[in-house]
C-alpha cells in the first residue's frame, strides 16, 4: 500500500505541474506583489544580507509582527491556491480566477484543527515514552523517536477532509478515519518522503536564488524581486507537493467506495466517457449561440 500511495502522489504530482501555474496565476501575482511590498518595506539600507526577507534577521519587534502577518497571507493565499488546483485534477473545475469564500474558510478550519490534533496527540505520546524511559531506558527512548511519526499517522488518516472540503464534499473527521482504515502507516510514510522531497525542493530553489547575484547585475531592485520570489515559490512548492499527496489519499477512499457499491473500471470510464459527450455538447451549444448572436 505504502508503494502505491507514493507512486500515485508522485506522478499526480509530477504530471499536473503546469495545473498549478495555469489553476493560481491570480493568486501567484498576488503572492508576488504582496511579498514584493513587504520585501520593499523590510529591506535594510544596505540591502538584505540573506535570500529574502522571511530568511533575514529580526531586528525590531515590529520587523517580526509584519512578518508574521506576512506569512498568514503567504498561508491564506497558499490555501486557495491549493484549494483551485485539487478542484481542477479531482473535479475538472473551472472557478473564477480569484475566490476566497466559505470554501476557503473550511479548509483553513480543517486545517487548523488537523493541526491541533497532532500537537495534542503528542502529549500522551511524549508521557507515554517518558514513563517508559524511565522504567525500561531504551524502549522509552525509541518511542519518544516515533511518537511524532504516530502523531504524523493520525493527522494523516484525518488529512482527506482538506481535498474533500475542497470539492464540497461534507466528508468529516469520523468518515475519514474510518476511510482510510488499513492505510494509515503508507499515508504516514508517504507524507514523510513527500515532505521531505519538499524540504529538498525549497533548498534547492533557495540556493538556486542565493547563487543569482552572479548571474545577474547587482541592485536594489533585484534583491527586491529575489526577496519576493522566495516565498512565493515556497509556498508554490508546498502546494503542489501536498495537494498532490491529499488528493491522491482522497481519490484511493473514493475508489474503496466504489468497490462497495459494486462498480467497475468500466463504470468510470463510461461516466467518463458520457461527461466528455456533454461536455463537447456543451461547447457546440455555446458556439451556436454565440454565431447567432453575431448574425
Amino acid at each position: 500500500m505504502f508503494i502505491t500511495v507514493l507512486e500515485r502522489s508522485l506522478s499526480l504530482a509530477q504530471h499536473n505541474v503546469g495545473t498549478v501555474f495555469r489553476t493560481g496565476w491570480a493568486y501567484i501575482l498576488l503572492l508576488l506583489a504582496l511579498n514584493f511590498a513587504i520585501g520593499s518595506a523590510l529591506m535594510p539600507e544596505s540591502g538584505f544580507s540573506t535570500v529574502s526577507y522571511m530568511t533575514e534577521p529580526v531586528a525590531k519587534a515590529d520587523e517580526g509582527a509584519l512578518r508574521t502577518l506576512a506569512a498568514l497571507a503567504n498561508l491564506l493565499v497558499g490555501f486557495s491556491i491549493a484549494i483551485a488546483y485539487v478542484r481542477r485534477i479531482l473535479i475538472d473545475a473551472r472557478d473564477f480566477p480569484v475566490v476566497v469564500g466559505r470554501r476557503t474558510i473550511r479548509v483553513i478550519f480543517f486545517q487548523i484543527v488537523l493541526g491541533l490534533i497532532g500537537f495534542l496527540s503528542l502529549i500522551p505520546l511524549i508521557i507515554a515514552a517518558s514513563i517508559a524511559a524511565a522504567l525500561t531506558g531504551g524502549l522509552g527512548a525509541l518511542l519518544m523517536v516515533f511518537a511524532p511519526f504516530i502523531a504524523l499517522m493520525v493527522v494523516q488518516r484525518l488529512s482527506v477532509v482538506l481535498p474533500a472540503a475542497a470539492v464540497d464534499d461534507p466528508l468529516s473527521l469520523k468518515e475519514s478515519w474510518h476511510a482510510t482504515s488499513g492505510m494509515g502507516w503508507a499515508m504516514a510514510f508517504s507524507a514523510l518522503i513527500m515532505s521531505l522531497l519538499a524540504g529538498f525542493l525549497v533548498f534547492v530553489w533557495g540556493f538556486l536564488l542565493s547563487v543569482s547575484d552572479g548571474l545577474v547585475p547587482a541592485s536594489d531592485l533585484w534583491q527586491q524581486v529575489r526577496s519576493a520570489i522566495f516565498p512565493m515559490g515556497t509556498m508554490l512548492i508546498l502546494v503542489w507537493v501536498f495537494s498532490s499527496l491529499h488528493a491522491t489519499f482522497y481519490g484511493l477512499i473514493r475508489e474503496r467506495f466504489a468497490e462497495k457499491l459494486g462498480l467497475r473500471e468500466e463504470d468510470y470510464l463510461q461516466a467518463d466517457a458520457q461527461r466528455q459527450v456533454a461536455r463537447e455538447r456543451a461547447h457546440k451549444a455555446l458556439a451556436g449561440a454565440r454565431r447567432v448572436k453575431r448574425d
